[in-house]
């Protein structure tokens, strides 16, 4: 069972184009998805669970489309909150450093990290106006801050300063409707992740899928660039 599993949301706007329906529509049609798979991957054992949601690179999208997904946040985000406390869900947001946040946004997500700071049944990590390149940038800039020799920089010693430096390396990246890219997601973090790319659109991912998802996972050989061994121990040839 992979401890850590993160999921690229992809496929909201194809969904609603492909139904003649408003982009908007598809973003709302994600919310059951969202719930679906925050519950498969607790019921499963998973230990983290990382969703992107907002990249940096999104402000780049119409106003009107960003507005609805930041009053779609906040509904999701106070709907949702006892479901997920109630759970045992420790929720965590990544990101969230642009001004343009709006403000009862951010309160509303601090009150539920507050809310489930303490719960330990499974860490929920929502990547929210999150850029890898951006973490990494900030972890270096950290760094210098703190005056640390260049020889004393090891990886334990930058992956410490990086934002939410508790949180293990993602084992698994589901990325849906087929696409296969990166997306600037978790770069630090997902440099020995496997990843899968289901055809199906996120608002028709389901419970189903993610599990089928774990089961591929499971069916491959992590090695971690050593070398393969067979059932006896001896390196395959």
């Amino acid at each position: 069972m992979p401890r850590h599993v993160a999921c690229v949301m992809d496929g909201n706007g194809r969904w609603a184009q492909q139904r003649s329906l408003p982009r908007t529509l598809g973003h709302r049609a994600a919310e059951t998805t969202v719930i679906d798979v925050i519950e498969a991957a607790r019921a499963a054992g998973v230990g983290w669970l990382s969703l992107f949601a907002f990249s940096t690179e999104n402000w780049r999208r119409p106003d009107t489309e960003i507005a609805f997904l930041m009053h779609l946040v906040r509904l999701v985000v106070r709907k949702h909150a006892p479901l997920l406390h109630a759970r045992g869900i420790r929720c965590r947001f990544l990101g969230m450093t642009d001004p343009r946040i709006p403000p009862e946004l951010g309160r509303d997500i601090a009150d539920l990290m507050t809310l489930t700071a303490r719960n330990r049944g499974m860490t929920l990590t929502v990547a929210f106006d999150h850029g890898g390149r951006r973490d990494i940038v900030e972890a270096a800039r950290s760094l210098m801050r703190s005056g640390v020799p260049a020889e004393d920089v090891t990886e334990e010693v930058f992956a410490a300063h990086l934002p939410m430096p508790d949180t293990p390396d993602v084992d698994l990246v589901i990325r849906t409707s087929g696409e296969q890219r990166i997306s600037n997601f978790m770069l630090w973090q997902v440099a020995y992740a496997e990843w899968l790319f289901p055809p199906v659109l996120w608002p028709d991912f389901r419970a189903p899928d993610f599990l089928q998802c774990l089961h591929a996972y499971r069916q491959r050989e992590r090695r971690f660039g050593a070398v393969p061994t067979n059932e006896n121990g001896a390196t395959s040839p």
